[in-house]
């Protein structure tokens, strides 16, 4: 082998050096000329140093090819869940694209649509995005599995959905079919921002119309809320989420659930 398989770094290099003579061990090339003559010594701190800008600089190509890709629109890592990278054979080189994931990507598109509404919370739409089978994509040797609640907000948060690709904290056109618009990206942004600091709250009120239901003046969705009297009653309403949420400006009063049934 040559002699920069042993070190990329000349103070590697020389600290693998110490070490081999302190063991009474001396280093011997088949492929290049070093041994310990004086010239022999210079051989090897040439090599060592070559081999130190070999790895250095080929880096630093990789770097500018990397930026060079993204300033064009394509994609340099794997495409995030709802894209598939795809590989097309060529007599040159490989061609690799990036395509909609067939099943993945609906549901991507819904989950940004659905919580631009304002009627979802994370978790809420976590668990439908499940029920409706998003899940990872599988490794070579790692199954699917259902994301976590940390892992979908870091997907509704990623600029690539709505049509660019990020690299070094610079963002460029993509050449990739967006799933959503920029101003439904931007609407998810400001309730992730502002539900992060208000702080979401999950509150189980199970039933079997939760859900299903819709306000008739504004088209928000209905969702369960118990209140309790000073005697300890505890009724149950169905409320505008709307209207809760100072949305949309709906007068429509609580409605009993016995009444909604």
């Amino acid at each position: 082998q040559k002699l920069r398989r042993l070190a990329r770094e000349r103070v590697d290099d020389v600290t693998i050096g110490v070490e081999l003579k302190a063991c009474g061990v001396q280093l011997v090339s088949v492929m290049e000329n070093i041994d310990e003559t004086p010239s022999g010594i210079l051989l090897h701190g040439i090599m060592s140093s070559v081999a130190e800008f070999y790895s250095r600089n080929l880096s630093t190509e990789v770097v500018k090819g990397s930026k060079k890709k993204a300033q064009a629109g394509g994609t340099n890592n794997r495409a995030p869940i709802g894209y598939l990278n795809v590989q097309t054979p060529s007599a040159r080189k490989p061609i690799r694209t990036v395509e909609v994931d067939p099943v993945r990507g609906p549901i991507m598109a819904w989950a940004f649509e659905a919580y631009a509404t304002g009627d979802w919370t994370l978790r809420q739409l976590l668990e439908e995005v499940t029920d409706r089978g998003l899940d990872s994509k599988p490794g070579p040797k790692t199954p699917s599995k259902p994301l976590a609640l940390s892992h979908l907000h870091r997907l509704l948060r990623h600029p690539y959905y709505m049509g660019m690709v990020r690299y070094k904290g610079a963002i460029y056109p993509g050449k990739h079919e967006p799933l959503v618009s920029p101003e439904t990206w931007q609407k998810v942004q400001d309730l992730l921002a502002a539900n992060n600091t208000a702080g979401e709250r999950k509150r189980e009120h199970p039933h079997y119309l939760k859900g299903t239901v819709f306000c008739g003046t504004c088209g928000s969705r209905l969702v369960v809320s118990h209140a309790k009297n000073r005697h300890g009653t505890i009724y149950e309403y169905f409320i505008c989420l709307g209207r809760q949420q100072k949305r949309t400006g709906c007068t429509q009063q609580a409605i009993r659930i016995d009444d909604t049934e």
